[in-house]
């Protein structure tokens, strides 16, 4: 539907005029013999008309979308419909990014009637990115002397002949648009001065474009630091909260006060469950970086075709799923510390870009060639042997000797059990307090079973079982299920009083150095669970792993609960 304007006296009104209606009236014109002039203008308002439907419908089009692709696709749809080029492509100049810029290219063609596809170019072996200096249109001939790398990709696809026109909008360049056809002769004049009145309307769509990707990234560079932010906020412990009043722990902070000061990698070793997160968290505040960000990641509960991801970050497009720019834990923890909790089960083909980050301090997001520059502390930590397992081949060397500058050995809780009804009466305060309850006393031959159990699993296990007997206490004196302690020492009768209690180290299960004494060791455990590997009878827990670490050991002795 079109528009003329009609004279009516002083008075202008508007009467629309279909195309069918158009031709009628020609036909009526030339059989009514009018002058030749009048014809000619009569065809130049028809063009005209055919020209402002033309930037009407691609106007609407383009604003209508926002994010790239999209735009892309629905330039060239339109383009092609009205002029039929084959080939339309637009190149996004981010301010961000000065060493590649991305390029959407949609193409028609007898095998596939319309594909669209993304490629990042160079800057650095571009030729027309100049042109945003020159601001000015360019038709270029294709041949094989291009040498333009982007140029030279639509050569190879049997174009021969381009038209780029300079997206400029409020004195921004935001792209180029290309479009490439395989009829060196398709530019006409008339064809290139409406193709320029199309290209001044797409600058404000690509503008638009340009800002909505930043916002993009910058809402989900947002989102996830907001994410890491809360949960450090809710993770927050001050030192107050390492209880303790054990020589072993006193040394073991003695330790920590020194290393915090410097800026030198720290490995924490111990097993699982002694509270190796807590003493990164000490580190971290007692060093110059404590207002800065600690950002933590275990190694072993991320996927390992993630955890490159997770560390290191992607850009837009880098694998399937990446919808968009995703920060990793290096750039969150900028200018702070970066805990790498289960460091051992770090996969073997990311420990040589762990070392190169440590060692150049500076990263390569996924999918990305921009090198981001990183000032990040870092603290490892582990429950296995690393020097087993670089014997083992398992972890590198170099890798190892970068993190074991200042190695810290977290003493297990049945070498320092003088430290236990501290540690149980201040759970209790915490975990009563939490479930809205009052519980004022503990009961002594329950302290003593807790001084005489082994603790597998630790301070996390001593925990769980305080929880378990708030969850359980009805009054005000703690509900400890004593029954569910087996006691690795003396029978309770002859238990020293908790005030007194001077126990000597229990049994320390360590992972023994031949295979075949860990084969045994672990099926007698699982035959000991009825083949259970998790939960709190099973066999990982009795042993003191944890599951991922149990299942782990027993895939490389070859052993399968299966055959037990």
């Amino acid at each position: 539907m079109n528009e003329v304007k009609k004279m009516s006296g002083r008075k202008i009104r508007t009467v629309p005029i279909t195309n069918a209606e158009w031709n009628n009236q020609l036909i009526a014109m030339i059989n009514s013999g009018v002058k030749p002039e009048l014809l000619e203008f009569f065809h130049q308002l028809k063009d005209e008309r055919d020209e402002y439907r033309i930037l009407v419908d691609i106007t609407n089009s383009v604003l209508a979308h926002l994010n790239r692709e999209g735009l892309v696709s629905a330039i060239s749809q339109d383009i092609h419909r009205f002029f039929a080029i084959p080939s339309v492509a637009i190149a996004f100049f981010d301010n961000d990014n000065q060493h590649v810029f991305p390029v959407i290219t949609c193409v028609w063609n007898n095998d596939n009637p319309h594909y669209c596809q993304q490629k990042e170019y160079p800057v650095a072996d571009s030729d027309i990115k100049k042109m945003l200096d020159n601001d000015q249109p360019q038709a270029v001939v294709l041949t094989a002397e291009t040498t333009d790398p982007l140029l030279k990709d639509l050569y190879t696809s049997g174009m021969q002949a381009a038209l780029l026109f300079p997206l400029t909008f409020n004195a921004h360049s935001p792209g180029i648009l290309i479009l490439a056809h395989t009829d060196a002769g398709a530019f006409t004049p008339a064809v290139c001065s409406l193709l320029g009145q199309i290209a001044s309307r797409i600058s404000i769509a690509v503008d638009n474009a340009n800002a909505w990707n930043e916002i993009t990234r910058l809402k989900d560079s947002l989102k996830q630091e907001n994410i890491w932010l809360t949960e450090q906020l809710q993770n927050v412990e001050s030192l107050d909260d390492i209880i303790f009043q054990s020589t072993a722990m006193k040394n073991l902070l003695r330790q920590v006060e020194l290393v915090a000061t410097s800026d030198s990698s720290v490995l924490l070793l111990g097993e699982t469950g002694t509270g190796k997160e807590l003493i990164a968290r000490a580190i971290h505040k007692l060093s110059q970086r404590a207002d800065n960000p600690l950002i933590k990641i275990n190694c072993a509960a991320i996927p390992a075709s993630l955890l490159e991801s997770d560390l290191f970050g992607h850009e837009k497009g880098a694998f399937t799923g990446a919808v968009g720019t995703h920060i990793g834990r290096f750039e969150m923890a900028e200018g702070g510390t970066l805990f790498l909790d289960e460091i051992g089960d770090m996969p073997l083909e990311l420990q040589p870009k762990l070392l190169r980050v440590l060692q150049e301090r500076e990263v390569e997001r996924l999918g990305g060639s921009r090198v981001i520059p990183v000032n990040v502390r870092v603290v490892t930590a582990t429950n296995r042997s690393l020097q087993q397992m670089v014997q083992d081949k398992s972890f590198r060397s170099d890798l190892f000797y970068r993190l074991n500058v200042f190695p810290i050995v977290v003493p297990p809780l049945r070498e320092r059990p003088e430290d236990i009804p501290l540690l149980a009466t201040w759970f209790t305060h915490k975990l009563a307090t939490r479930m809205n309850k009052t519980i004022d006393t503990i009961p002594a031959a329950a302290l003593q079973a807790l001084c005489r159990y082994a603790w597998p699993g630790n301070v996390r296990e001593l925990q769980n079982v305080i929880e378990r007997a708030v969850i359980l206490t009805q009054g005000n004196t703690l509900n400890v299920q004593v029954n569910d302690l087996q006691p690795a020492s003396a029978p309770e009768s002859a238990a020293p009083r908790p005030s007194t209690l001077k126990l000597p180290p229990m049994f320390n299960p360590k992972t023994p150095e031949k295979d075949d004494d860990e084969r045994q060791r672990i099926l007698a455990a699982l035959r000991q669970a009825n083949g259970i590997v998790a939960g709190p009878k099973g066999a990982a827990k009795k042993l003191g792993l944890k599951r991922t670490t149990l299942l782990s050991r027993m895939q490389r002795l070859g052993i399968n609960t299966r055959e037990l």
